[in-house]
This record gives structure tokens, sequence and C-alpha cells, in this order.
């Protein structure tokens, strides 16, 4: 049948129509937000390239661990920035470290939320690069032990999650052998799988005082022309255990999603990352865009494209609309 029997308007021409006949929902529960600590008390250091974003010392992290709690947002993904560095990135694996104390104290405070930890040495390391630097390179085989140490110190500490992010080939299966000899056998890992060599990462390198002092990380992110090379760690990284697998960045990487979910059927996370962020509120704060259609647009692109969990520094924004009834 074809016009003028069928009209594809009707099913548009109200806002509880469009809602009841929707392909794609985004949901609260879909949401996990990105936190990043620091060493101190009462700390709260506003990021300028992310406004809204802070760098916050672990009292202030967990009361803003509560409002997300407080908003229905079931996850948060823990970033340290410690106020000591070394060639091997010892503060990233130390059991009495940042990440574990940030950790314990999340889950005193707020035992239902989800916790999740951001397993790499970038942050740690003087030279900024995610493992051990040999003559200028990065040790893909000496760094494994050093992240399966920080992977069980982190659950150790109370992690639900550990979520490896350094690239590194055979870290996943590396993690996986070293928490279950520790009996951390119900601890998951998150696999960035599929991370790009992306230059919209630059925000998160002034959040996160990551950047590398020399050289940069294309010798182990992936190169942003493959596709079928992200299916390839993918697979790897299942076959040694991955338990969720993500996909960043995510909006120019929505293919990469697509292909990645209905290749393997299993859960699949999305990384709206910085830059994305970045655009979104300098536009907004412009007036060039309206920040809350667009930003719920682009959530809405990453959950259309396969995503069952997106992690997004919009999360509280996103959730308050979306407790106050949003529509689109």
């Amino acid at each position: 049948m074809s016009f003028p029997d069928t009209r594809m308007r009707r099913n548009r021409r109200t806002a509880a129509l469009r809602a009841m006949v929707a392909e794609t929902e985004l949901g609260v529960h879909r949401l996990i937000l990105p936190l990043f600590a620091v060493e101190g008390s009462g700390v709260e250091l506003p990021i300028l390239s992310m406004p809204g974003c802070f760098r916050q010392s672990i009292d202030r992290l967990v009361e803003q661990a509560r409002q997300a709690v407080d908003l229905g947002i079931p996850a948060v993904l823990l970033f340290g920035i410690p106020d000591r560095k070394d060639e091997t990135g010892s503060a990233g694996y130390a059991p009495d470290g940042l990440i574990p104390r940030a950790v314990a104290a999340l889950k005193a405070a707020l035992p239902h939320l989800m916790v999740w930890t951001d397993v790499c040495l970038c942050e740690y390391t003087r030279h900024g690069h995610c493992g051990v630097l040999r003559n200028g390179d990065v040790d893909n085989d000496a760094t494994l032990p050093l992240l399966a140490r920080a992977a069980c110190s982190y659950a150790a500490a109370g992690a639900d999650m550990v979520a490896p992010s350094d690239m590194m080939d055979g870290r996943i299966g590396a993690i996986r052998e070293a928490l279950d000899e520790e009996g951390f056998l119900h601890t998951g890992i998150v696999s960035y799988a599929a991370k790009y060599a992306s230059a919209f990462y630059g925000p998160f390198r002034e959040a996160a005082d990551s950047a590398p002092a020399q050289g940069d990380r294309r010798g182990y992110q992936m190169d942003p022309a493959n596709s079928d090379e992200a299916l390839r760690e993918v697979e790897l990284d299942l076959e040694e255990g991955a338990d969720l697998v993500m996909v960043k960045p995510a909006l120019s990487y929505l293919d990469i999603v697509s292909r990645v979910k209905w290749e393997f059927e299993v859960p699949v996370v999305a990384y709206s990352v910085s830059g994305e962020y970045a655009m979104l509120k300098a536009a907004s704060r412009q007036g060039w865009i309206d920040g809350d259609r667009v930003m719920m647009e682009m959530l809405l692109s990453m959950r259309r494209a396969g995503a069952d969990a997106i992690i997004t520094y919009s999360a509280l924004d996103a959730a308050r609309l979306l407790q106050n009834g949003w529509q689109r």
C-alpha cells in the first residue's frame, strides 16, 4: 500500500503516540558517570575544557556519586590522578592507592552503586604512556603483570567491574587469570576492546593529566581507518574472558558499535568521550544549538546503534531530563 492509503505521519501526531511506537528507549539505567579522584579533602577543581566536570577528593566524589544514585544512575567509572608519578605507574596498583580508597569509600556510603574502575598506567606514569617504556617504546609483556596487580587491588577494595583501557595485547587474559587466582571470581571485566587513537580525547588528557610526554599512542591504540580490526580485537578479548566490551569513542564510531553488537550479540558499552562532551557544551553555551536536545539525540544514536550502556559526562544532565519526563 502507498499514499494516500498509507500515511506514515499518522504515528507521529502526538508525543504519547511517538513514545508508544518508538523503536529505541533511553533510560537512566543505561548511563554510567565517569569521575576523577584526587588526593586531599574538600577538593573540587573545575576542568576548564569540560564544563560541569571536576577533579574531586574522595569526600566530594562520594557526594557527586550520591547525586547520581538519587537520579537513578546505576554506575560510576573511576579515574585517579595521584600526587606522585614514576616510570612504572606504581601508584596505579598500590593496594592503599587513591582508587582503592575511593572504591572503598563509595561502597561504604552507597553499597548498591556499581563501581567500575579504569585500569591503565597512563595517569600514573611520568611519561604518560599506558605501559612500561623500554627504549622509548611501550613494552607490552612487561606491562601485563602491572595491569593485573592494579585490577586485583581494585577488586580487593570492592570494585564491581575493572575496565582495562591500555590496549596491550593479552591484557584481558592476564587480568582474568590474576583475579581468579586471588579469589575475585565475580569481579567482571569491561574491556576497552575497540579503543581508537582519537583526537577526541583532548579534554580528558587535561582532566587526567595523562598526555604522553613524548610520542603518541598510535602504536597500541587502533587506527581510525579500520573497522574489521575492531571485530578481531573484540573476538580476542571475549576469548580471554571479557564480560562486556567497549567501543571508544562513540559518536564517530557508531558503525563499530553496530558491527560489534550484531556480530557477537554480547553486551556493548559505548564511551561518549570528552571531546564529544566539550563540543556539545561549547556550542550550547554559544547558543548555536539546543544543548539538551542535541545531547539526548547523541545518546539515542548510541542506543540505536546497539549500545547497551553509555559512559557519558552528560549522565547527570541526561538523568535529570529523563526523571522530569523528557519527551522527544
